[in-house]
């Protein structure tokens, strides 16, 4: 995706439902966009997000929740 922009200023993010309840630990992701996983710290919003591609966010997932890591 390089010199591409992704508008994400109108995307739903949703927190990890493994974040803490007193804001350490928060990524957020947007599920509904094809093809594209954006990752962002949720207390920096306005901040950088990173974009991965699908497949590779969930190859991550599904080895984090094999290791016995905090799941994102």
């Amino acid at each position: 995706m390089a010199n591409s922009h992704i508008d994400l200023s109108t995307v739903a993010w949703r927190k990890s439902s493994y974040s803490n309840g007193d804001g350490g630990d928060c990524v957020e992701v947007v599920d509904d966009l094809p093809g594209i996983v954006p990752v962002r710290d949720s207390k920096d919003p306005h901040g950088p997000a990173l974009v991965f591609p699908a497949t590779a966010w969930s190859s991550f997932v599904t080895a984090v929740k094999g290791t016995g890591l905090p799941n994102v």
